[in-house]
Order: C-alpha cells, then structure tokens, then sequence
C-alpha cells in the first residue's frame, strides 16, 4: 500500500508523539509499504523539503508556527495550517502521488482540510489516531468553559472525525466520546494502544552518578511539563521527603510549567531535587538506567482517560511506575492488575509519599517487578502490534 501519514509533530522535535509516529512511519515501511510523512515544519525558508530515510519518506511542508506561542495566535496558526500544508504539497515533487491510504495524528485537531482533500481526491480508507479527547479535557482542566471558543473547536475535531473510516482511541474508557460518531455502520472504534520500539541505550549527557543525588534511590520524571501533567503533586512529594538522604527526584523537560516548579524548588530549597533541560530520545534509555523508578502525575480534574507516552519508555526500561492521576483512568487498573507499580488518585503529600515508600520497598523486595515492566512494554505496547492494526484498518 502506498499510505499518507499526516501530523503536525516529527522528530528532530523530541515529543513522545513525534518520536512514536517516527517508528510507526518505520515499522510500516518495515513491513513492505510505500509511507510518506506529511509534517508541518514552520521554520523551512523553502514550501517543501522531501526527505528520505531507511523504510519512509518524509515531506516537510511550510506552516504557521503553532508550538511555542500564546493561544490565540496558536489557534489561528493551527487552523491556517492544514491550508498552508496543502498549498506547499501541491509545488512539491510528489503532488501527483496516488495514496491508497490516509493516516492522521491529533493532537491537532486541525488536520481536516488536508485529509478531506487527499482523501476525496484517492478514494482511499482513512485511519485517525486519536491521543487525547480535545476540546472536552481543556474543559475539564478549566483552561476553557463551554462558550464559543468551545463551540468552534468541537465542531473543528467533529469534522475531523467525520472524516474517518477508522478512529483509533488510547483505552476502553474513551469510547463515550464518540457514540454519535458510530452511529453510521460504516465506521469502526478500536482501541490503538501508544507503541514504542525498541531502542539501544547510547551514552547519555546527563550523568547523575556527579550529581549532589548520586547514591540516592532516585525516581525519575522526563516528558512535557504542563498544565495537564498536575506537576505540583510530584513536587509536594519531594517536599514532604526533603529530608530522606537517600531519596531523590530528577526531572527532566520542558512545558508551560518548568520554569514556575523550578522557581518553586528553589524557593523550598529542596535539595533533594534537580532539573535539567530536554534531552534528545536517543539519551533517554541511558538517563533511566541510573534510576530506580518512574514518575507518573495527571491532574485530578480530567474526566478523559489518558495513558502518558512517558509511561512506555519506562515500562520498556524496567522502571515502576509511582503514578499519581486522575480516578477512573483505565491505567489505574493497568498497573494494578499488571503489577508494575504503584498508583494513587489522591494527591494528599501524606499519602503519595506513604505510596513512594511503599514502591521502594517493593523495587527492593520484588526482583520480577522490572521484568514484569520490560514484558507490558514488549507485549502491550508493541510498534509491531500498531502498525498491523492500522494497516488492516486502511484494508477493510
């Protein structure tokens, strides 16, 4: 098949979903098939920049900035976006190319246009992935009321989902959102659980063994440091442990948050804690091999269940889990049934740093805790098991 892959994140950006759609793009090219990415890229000087790597393509198309700038020049960008990828696809190379199949990634929820455009011009099945219920969780998180700025982004990711023969959704609880989308027998919703492939652990340039917490039991947070991420929860932990010599906690991004919890560790003087800047994925496996144990947090108010991208690399390099999310989530179950960790949906200091002391002498007692991560990363979590899904989505 020769498939379209379409999003708005690609490495050299270092998200959890540029790099997952990164081997995505890899495994299905593994697998026989003709993929080109299709990815806005604001800081081309030129419209398009085609690429080619080892199984895919990759065609960089000129947008509007949408990362790293307030809301509503965001907004904006992103809804020009789509616009402005298919202008710039139509001068490139391959603006004649026949796609037998059309996959897309949101976040964003912009990518209508474009996909409505290559979708009506081929004929072809379509294949949303879908990572996160917007713009129901920024209601959730009360970063946005139900008024007209709610309205137009709902109708922005309806028309999204219109647009798919298969919506592919993180767990089971996430099925709610989209029964009027099933009500035509057309179209399918399955569940496409995050994916990560396999790695090999490179040197690392954090190095924690000269760091003022080297020989502690160290707990480990690297990802987005956002709003939705409920950091403050980790940070009260760290607080309430300040004063444990052999416990410690190494947080490693960026987000709308990193500055203030910087600010704020340092205003507690907390020695127990270090930051550092985001570090290329390649680094990530050797930073984990000089932890003991993962950082989970959520904010408590999101209704829509999520399971952090973050969660994957850990389970992958052996690490439990201390999670501290919102109640209801599908990963509650996950981590308890699958025993990988401990997990809370209270953020009372008290209690999630009585469950971090229970996690340390679990990771002490239990000498199959790290296997039981590495095999729920190898079995559940597989690029090889999304890739096929998707594939037989575009067949059917």
């Amino acid at each position: 098949m020769r498939i379209a892959l379409i999003a708005d994140t690609f490495p050299p950006l270092r998200t959890s979903g540029a790099v997952q759609l990164r081997d995505l793009a890899r495994q299905i090219g593994r697998m026989g098939h003709e993929i080109t990415v299709l990815v806005s890229s604001p800081d081309l000087a030129c419209p398009w920049e085609l690429e080619k790597f080892d199984t895919f393509s990759v065609l960089r198309l000129r947008a509007p900035r949408t990362k790293g700038v307030g809301y509503a020049r965001r907004t904006i960008n992103e809804f020009l976006m789509p616009f402005a990828m298919l202008r710039n696809l139509k001068s490139s190379p391959i603006a004649l190319e026949e796609w037998d199949g059309i996959v897309w990634y949101s976040p964003t929820v912009f990518l209508g246009p474009i996909v409505a455009s290559l979708k009506k011009k081929n004929a072809c099945r379509s294949y949303l992935i879908v990572r996160d219920i917007f713009p129901e969780w920024a209601v959730d998180m009360g970063l946005m009321g139900r008024g007209i700025p709610y309205s137009f982004f709902k109708i922005i990711a309806k028309y999204q989902y219109s647009l798919a023969d298969v919506i592919g959704i993180q767990t089971q609880g996430n099925e709610v959102y989209f029964q009027k989308w099933l009500k035509r027998r057309d179209r399918r919703l399955e569940v496409l659980n995050n994916w990560i492939a396999k790695s090999p652990q490179s040197a690392c340039s954090i190095d924690l063994s000269q760091s003022a917490l080297r020989d502690r039991f160290l707990f480990v947070y690297a990802g987005n440091m956002g709003v939705a991420q409920g950091m403050d929860s980790l940070l009260r932990l760290a607080e309430s442990l300040r004063d444990r010599a052999d416990i410690g906690f190494v947080f490693v991004g960026r987000g709308s948050e990193s500055t203030r919890l910087r600010d704020e560790a340092k205003r507690l003087e907390l020695a127990n804690v270090l930051f550092y800047d985001e570090i290329d994925a390649e680094e990530i496996p050797g930073l984990y091999s000089q932890c003991k144990a993962g950082l989970l947090a959520l904010d408590q108010k999101h209704k829509s269940h999520n399971i952090p991208g973050k969660f994957l690399p850990y389970m992958q390099a052996g690490l439990p889990v201390l999670s501290v999310i919102n109640p209801g989530n599908d990963l509650v179950e996950l981590i308890r049934v699958e025993r990988v960790g401990c997990v809370i949906t209270e953020t009372s200091a008290d209690q999630v740093s009585g469950l971090a002391l229970e996690l340390i002498d679990k990771v002490r007692g239990d000498k199959g805790i790290s296997s039981r991560c590495k095999s729920l990363a190898e079995n559940l979590f597989s690029v090889d098991v999304a890739a096929e899904q998707v594939i037989s989505g575009l067949q059917r």
